[in-house]
């Protein structure tokens, strides 16, 4: 049997696409927001991305936004779910009653199709698009025509993530998104969740006001903040719900979460192209925590601080937006 395979099942009775590469194998669910449900290492028992349990699919379904890696577009909150842009005022449906805003956009929750799917002699993979127009049912919250498109690659080096956007039409659209990358920790079977350490690459802490919105200030780090920033802190020592600006380091951006019982490390390097950073840990509860890289400020349209430095920014007719991440292990 090759080392390379990539081919169609099912997953808890859902269509899905199977990548394996050695001892790793990855699922994605096409029809169910093109999300990647499952990286695992099959010889050691690693599992990194939350995954519903067996029979709990409905769960996933209810909430796709806190398993595998769902894609946010636009991310995040908005108030009163409204987005100002180029000059009209676009409407999102308030699905967060909480906040008052529209939280998570459109795309996590539409059906992705299969363009590509196969292996070569080093790897396997899958290319999924949502073909944005009129008669698409995302179009009447977002107006535009634009495609986009998602490629995961396995191979020995880890799971490789490219993003693709093109403006397929003739007015300036936003190019705003993330992933809310669900993370298992433990990832190991054999480990607690109190044997992890996170690292990542945050810069500043953006102060939210009560509805969760960035107030344009910023907050000093606190000391669980600056050991996430340097040498590693345990995940759910405190409730994290924030907002960070990114600071490479080394020139890479990144979430290092390690496994000290086995002295392994799980990489997510997303590149500098994200500016931005959200961390949530589900209240401090063990378990799964998401590392959010984001490309743009948090309700971003509806402030007053420069795009550039907020990567508030548009595509305009014919122009592309592309982007490479990587999720693998050192030891």
């Amino acid at each position: 049997m090759s080392l390379y395979q990539a081919y169609e099942d099912s997953y808890q009775g859902e269509k899905a696409v199977y990548l394996k590469a050695g001892r790793y194998e990855a699922v994605m669910l096409p029809e169910l927001g093109g999300n990647m449900i499952a990286f695992r290492d099959t010889e050691n028992g690693y599992r990194f991305l939350r995954e519903p349990a067996e029979g709990q699919i409905e769960d996933f379904k209810a909430n796709p936004g806190v398993y595998g890696i769902p894609v946010l577009f636009p991310p995040n909150r908005y108030e009163d779910g409204k987005f100002p842009w180029n000059g009209e005022v676009l409407e999102f449906p308030v699905n967060e009653t909480a906040t008052g805003n529209h939280l998570h956009g459109f795309l996590h929750t539409t059906a992705w199709e299969v363009e590509e799917l196969g292996t070569t002699k080093q790897e396997s993979y899958v290319t999924v698009k949502a073909v944005i127009d009129d008669q698409h049912p995302v179009y009447k919250y977002l107006p535009f025509h634009f495609t986009f498109k998602l490629r995961y690659t396995l191979s020995d080096e880890g799971l490789s993530q490219q993003v693709y956007i093109k403006n397929n039409g003739s007015k300036l659209m936003p190019c705003l998104f993330a992933f809310h990358t669900a993370i298992s920790a433990p990832f190991s079977e054999g480990s607690k969740p109190e044997d992890y350490r996170v690292k990542a690459t945050i810069g500043k802490r953006w102060q939210l006001n009560e509805r969760m919105l960035p107030t344009g200030e910023y907050q000093a780090l606190n000391s669980f903040e600056e050991q996430l920033q340097s040498e590693g802190v345990y995940p759910f020592a405190e409730a994290m719900d924030n907002h960070y600006t990114m600071q490479s380091q080394q020139g890479r951006n990144r979430m290092e979460l390690t496994d000290t019982r086995l002295g392994v490390t799980l990489v997510y390097d997303v590149g500098t192209s994200y500016k931005e950073w959200m961390i949530w840990n589900n209240n401090a509860t063990p378990g799964f925590f998401c590392p959010e890289p984001q490309i743009n400020l948090v309700n971003a349209p509806n402030t007053d601080l420069p795009g550039e430095e907020i990567g508030l920014f548009g595509l305009a007719e014919g122009e592309v937006w592309e982007s490479v991440s990587r999720i693998y292990i050192k030891a």
